[in-house]
């Protein structure tokens, strides 16, 4: 007798089979019955499981989809059709002189003839505001970067700090705290527009001159450093600072505003083909703001080419996450790349003169994208410093802590609020030499005077005539006559005469003491354009044609010895020694954005050649029209 089968083994599962193919009867009905029956006959906790890896699948899938989104929405992401806001008729300078080679396939604009202006003061211009539908992109733009976190590069401070403004050296205290680098979340935040004289009148010899130095400048910058940030023009290289085509951005309006058509669109081409800002490298938000973003708008203005606009929003995108301070105080630095923000490694401060100059570019960069962000940003550190204490009379201290939000280095002063600030300088900073009685601007440390005065102060004779020919008071004009004859006998004195960076007045009357002394260290001459920044603003203010001579012996002084023959300019070790002046190596972007432009429009016959009245100068002489009140 056979025994009998073995009992099924026990299962603790059920075997499911779906079967996709039809019934026998090829009824859809019934498969659809059978699909439903079988997963009926699933356990609760099996159904359960199921639903759950579907969903886990879904929102792996949701998450992955955002991820790989770019967290900055590119600029020419807009909708097809979609019109950039402009003012009803751009401020646009004519097209350069030479009619061949369209400038990098940019739009054609024809010159227009300005109005001459008859009363002093800004015009009301009529520009045209943001289209509605731009307005509710910006409300829409909700997706900013990840918060920005870093980690303290060293833990331990040096025992003497040099930090760099505009090439300046600058030695603050010690003994502030690092903050917590990580940023907080991002927060959403009449009269013809003026136009420029067609450029069909000859030019003068001086401004021949400066179109020859610039030509020869931009051929040693082509030929050894395309693309690259700065010039070496003795070793015939170049050196990197963001790696962004700093000189070349930088000149792109001193271009078109020289007429060099050919230049301007071989630059245009780069930029619209190479230049690209994903990049993981760390920017200075001051002079990267300046440089950068203020050069692609006034190339975007005076040439009317979108392209430049694009760039110009990009660029401010990856700058916003300096802001996301708790303070709103921004961090000195951004990654572009990465989205992290930080400040210096060896202090949690920013420069008071730095956070505060940005804000004519990211305003202008609201006005004609339409996002809000970007002068909300600035305005907010307007707002902070302003209501701030510890001031001296208009006079605030050098350094502001990012975290806190407030001065540091409370014994060193600078500026602040303008009227203010200028009867705090009568009062506190300014003094005059011996034996000549030059006027000038010394410094306030610790409530001790020194004789101190940096080029980088020769700014403000342009600043004070500035204000005094839009109604400030007549005495800041005076001020401004005074200083610009110290600051040419800066340069005068010199036997090269090219003004160094640093000198020193002497106070007391002394046989055979000069006004200016110069220390060894501070003998260098770095290309400069302050001094003659003031004189084109007194030039175009008072019309007196000393300050057109002043500067043509700058010029002149620039290429007997600074200009080197294989192409480029270079800074300069001693200024006191003709023979041997010690080229440094390095041509400073700004030789070509503002220095030769400012001597070009110096020399111009044509007053109304980028008007004062319709035109602001950014920090870096990059022009931005000037709007009316909304």
């Amino acid at each position: 007798m056979y025994p009998s089968a073995p009992s099924a083994p026990h299962r603790d599962f059920i075997s499911v089979t779906l079967s996709l193919g039809q019934s026998d009867d090829g009824s859809k009905t019934l498969r659809r019955r059978s699909c439903w029956r079988r997963w009926k006959q699933l356990s609760r906790l099996q159904r359960n499981v199921i639903l759950f890896i579907l969903a886990f699948l879904m929102l792996c899938g949701l998450l992955l989809y955002i991820s790989v989104a770019d967290p900055w929405k590119a600029p020419n992401d807009r909708a097809a059709g979609e019109q950039v806001p402009r003012p009803v008729n751009p401020p646009v300078l004519p097209a350069p002189q030479k009619a061949d080679a369209d400038p990098g396939h940019g739009p054609g604009l024809s010159p227009q003839k300005p109005p001459r202006h008859v009363r002093r003061g800004p015009p009301n211009l009529q520009i045209r505001a943001p289209s509605k539908h731009r307005e509710d992109r910006s409300q829409d733009d909700t997706k900013q970067r990840e918060e920005a976190l870093a980690t303290a590069h060293q833990d331990e401070v040096p025992q003497r700090t040099v930090v760099s403004w505009r090439g300046a050296v600058i030695e603050p205290e010690q003994g502030t705290q690092v903050p917590s680098r990580k940023a907080d979340a991002p927060t959403r935040p009449s009269r013809e527009a003026p136009s420029l004289q067609n450029q069909a009148a000859s030019l003068n010899e001086r401004q021949k001159a400066v179109i020859d130095a610039f030509r020869h400048a931009w051929a040693g910058y082509r030929k050894f450093a395309w693309g690259h940030d700065e010039l070496k023009p003795v070793s015939r290289s170049f050196s990197e600072w963001f790696g962004l085509g700093l000189t070349l951005i930088d000149s792109l309006d001193t271009m078109w505003i020289l007429g060099l058509k050919k230049e301007f669109g071989e630059a245009r081409r780069w930029v619209s083909e190479k230049l690209q800002f994903q990049k993981d490298v760390d920017v200075n938000l001051f002079e990267s703001t300046i440089r950068i973003l203020g050069g692609l708008l006034s190339a975007y203005h005076l040439s009317g080419d979108a392209l430049f606009l694009q760039k110009a929003e990009d660029f401010g995108n990856r700058l916003m996450p300096a802001f996301q301070t708790h303070s709103k105080i921004p961090y000195s630095d951004v990654n572009i790349g990465t989205g992290v923000a930080h400040p210096p490694w060896w202090t949690s401060d920013s420069t008071v003169a730095e956070v505060t100059s940005i804000q004519l570019e990211f305003r202008e960069l609201s006005r004609l994208t339409g996002v809000k962000k970007f002068q909300e940003a600035v305005e907010e550190v307007t707002r902070r410093v302003h209501s701030l204490s510890g001031k001296k009379d208009g006079l605030v201290p050098m350094f502001i802590n990012t975290h806190s939000g407030l001065f540091t280095h409370v014994g060193v002063f600078t500026l602040d609020d303008y009227l203010e600030a200028v009867e705090g300088i009568k009062r506190h900073l300014l003094r005059r030499s011996e034996p000549s009685k030059l006027a000038f601007v010394g410094e306030l440390t610790h409530g001790r005077f020194s004789a101190k005065m940096d080029h980088l102060v020769c700014f403000l004779p342009g600043t004070l005539a500035l204000g005094a020919h839009f109604g400030l008071p007549a005495d800041h004009m005076e001020l401004a006559r005074a200083l610009m004859d110290t600051c040419y006998q800066m340069n005068r004195q010199m036997e090269t005469g090219l003004s160094p960076e640093i000198v020193h007045f002497n106070l007391y009357p002394q046989k055979d003491q000069k006004d200016v002394q110069v220390k060894p260290a501070d003998r260098h001459n770095l290309l400069r354009p302050e001094t003659v920044e003031s004189l084109f603003y007194l030039y175009r203010f008072t019309g007196d044609r000393k300050y057109q001579d002043w500067g043509w012996e700058i010029l002149q002084s620039f290429n007997t010895y600074t200009r080197v023959p294989s192409g480029g300019y270079s800074s300069i070790s001693n200024v006191r020694d003709p023979h041997n002046p010690q080229l440094r190596d390095k041509m400073e972007s700004f030789f070509l954005g503002e220095t030769l432009k400012y001597l070009y429009l110096l020399f111009s016959d044509d007053l109304d050649l980028l008007s004062l009245d319709t035109y602001v100068f950014n920090t870096e002489a990059h022009p931005l029209p000037i709007w009316a009140p909304a």
